[in-house]
């Protein structure tokens, strides 16, 4: 139990002193909890799918594979990936496991290293609306992680995956403890977010029920 809840336990520089740490994720989630709405953590949402710890080693060599041969991430500078990896927890979920859920505020975000992930959108006359089907490399949750707003869509797991995780919290630490790799990494989640709520409308609009 205490690896599932220290997957994402952040971290505090070793040159951080108290109060000079960035909070501009956490803050933004703290503000849904006083309006009532609670965002759900990774360490909770780990525990609910009985997620089982992954080395980093492994974890790292994963995260560094399927980024390189990524459209946007490989635009990361050399050696980018692995001085991020260390801001991620790494995790294997068993299939048929939600990872995120519609309308429900989260505070992290999801790499998927192996497996399949199944996205779907509950429509509002009740019909289940298959956006896609993640491959290794594909980003999952980064909307909620990057305004703080509802998840858009419900992540299932389709088979066995391995996973990285990043949190609000790990994205402030490492704002703090290395702005430039901080800065690239949202810039190039805003590009690949872009794209994707581009498809993703095409998609809806092409739906006869939308």
């Amino acid at each position: 139990m205490k690896g599932l809840f220290d997957l994402l336990k952040p971290r505090k520089p070793a040159h951080a002193r108290e109060g000079d740490e960035s909070t501009l994720f956490t803050t933004a989630f703290t503000s849904k909890l006083t309006s009532g709405k609670s965002a759900v953590p990774w360490e909770a949402r780990a525990v609910e799918v009985a997620a089982m710890r992954l080395p980093k080693s492994r974890g790292g060599k994963l995260l560094q594979s399927v980024w390189s041969q990524d459209p946007y991430m490989s635009h990361l500078a050399q050696g980018s990936i692995e001085r991020m990896q260390r801001f991620f927890a790494f995790a294997t979920v068993s299939s048929n496991r939600d990872l995120i859920r519609q309308d429900e505020y989260g505070n992290f975000m999801i790499v998927l290293l192996t497996g399949t992930i199944g996205v779907d959108r509950r429509q509002p006359w009740g019909e289940y609306l298959r956006l896609a089907e993640t491959r290794p490399g594909d980003i999952l949750g980064e909307m909620s992680l990057l305004d703080s707003g509802i998840r858009f869509s419900t992540c299932t797991t389709l088979t066995d995956c391995e996973i990285a995780v990043l949190s609000a919290e790990a994205m402030d630490e490492m704002m703090t403890s290395d702005a430039p790799l901080a800065a690239s990494l949202v810039a190039l989640l805003a590009r690949k977010l872009s794209r994707r709520l581009r498809v993703v409308s095409s998609r809806l609009s092409d739906n006869p029920h939308s």
